[in-house]
């Protein structure tokens, strides 16, 4: 937009010119204008201004109101919400059948009050190519595990805290803390699991990485006899088993997590075993269309999605301005590989 004040300046050495014999449209080019902008300009003998500052435009129908936008940010300061990302909020409330806006517009109004910040303390990720690939289809075909360390009572003592899961669901379906690393523990803990998840001599895949419990020779001969396959990340590469590294910093950024340490071995499995559950029963996991891995488990996420499904649908319905083509997609989670390039690679091929 040219200013009111450059504009007289430029009619005036238009004026000018055309008074000293030079053509009108000519003079305008030298300028940068053409003749029906100097014309529009000083149409009926008065300079005018620039009116599309001070236009009057319609308010988009799609906006939200204010009372909209008051009832977004009084539901992310709710205790309930407070310590959750948009990402988590918007299944839940579509859960308890309410719709106040999508994802994107929680974020927004978010940033806009300066309010989404990144919280965590994680370096971004890095992406490598994994040596192996396992489908699951449905739970019990592919299990993770992995072993982390829990700080002790002193700096220097740790606890270690097994924990297997199942990929397709994403549930935690073993565990235990032992004071020491050892194939023996790993074996009594695979075992566990496999009973208590109704899997013994079912086929199965075990994905750990290279560490020395993973396989030493008695967790080798409880896998055998169990009928279980064992799988194993690359040497020396410790992002080759991202769903278990993914469920220990899950873990391990809890707000209640003690991070000066457990005081004994039976706070760390109390703490622990309130963590599994909250994780299996009431953490939307955001891999499998944020539905808690026990309802995916058990296969009730298809009834959960359905109904979230129609929460959207019944929100465009009241709302068809604010949605430009269709609702987010809620489809139930297929097939979940691990390290799935390597067989995007082969159907390439």
């Amino acid at each position: 937009m040219i200013s009111a004040s450059d504009r007289q300046r430029a009619i005036e050495l238009i004026t000018e010119a055309h008074q000293a014999g030079a053509r009108r449209h000519h003079a305008c080019q030298q300028v940068g204008l053409t003749l029906r902008t100097v014309q529009r300009w000083t149409r009926q003998g008065t300079l005018h201004t620039d009116a599309r500052p001070t236009a009057a435009r319609p308010i988009p129908r799609n906006r939200l109101s204010p009372e909209e936008r008051a009832r977004v940010w009084a539901v992310c300061h709710e205790s309930a919400h407070a310590h959750l990302p948009p990402s988590q909020i918007v299944p839940r409330l579509a859960d308890q059948g309410q719709y106040l806006a999508s994802e994107s517009t929680f974020y927004r109004l978010l940033r806009e009050a300066d309010a989404q910040h990144h919280r965590g303390r994680s370096r971004p990720p890095q992406q490598t190519r994994p040596p192996v690939t396992h489908a699951a289809h449905q739970p019990g075909q592919v299990w993770s595990w992995d072993i982390t360390w829990l700080p002790g009572p002193v700096k220097g003592l740790f606890f270690y805290l097994y924990l297997i899961l199942d990929l397709y669901s994403r549930k935690i379906v073993g565990w235990e803390i032992f004071e020491q690393e050892s194939g023996e523990h790993a074996a009594t803990v695979v075992h566990r699991a496999v009973v208590a998840d109704g899997r013994l001599l079912q086929p199965l895949v075990l994905h750990a990485d290279n560490g020395s419990p993973m396989k030493g020779a008695t967790l080798r001969a409880t896998l055998e006899r169990l009928g279980i396959v064992a799988s194993y990340s690359r040497p020396r590469v410790s992002n080759d088993n991202p769903f278990s590294e993914a469920l220990f910093r899950t873990c391990k950024y809890r707000p209640t997590y003690p991070a000066q340490g457990f005081a004994t071995l039976e706070a760390a499995r109390t703490w622990v075993l309130a963590f599994v559950r909250w994780y299996n029963d009431e953490h939307r996991h955001s891999g499998i269309q944020f539905v808690t891995p026990t309802a995916r488990h058990t296969g009730q996420d298809a009834a959960l999605l359905a109904a979230r499904h129609m929460v959207y649908e019944q929100a465009r319905h009241r709302h068809p301005a604010r949605w430009s083509r269709h609702t987010r997609n809620w489809t139930p989670l297929g097939t979940v590989w691990l390290n799935p390039e390597i067989h995007i690679r082969a159907e390439a091929s």
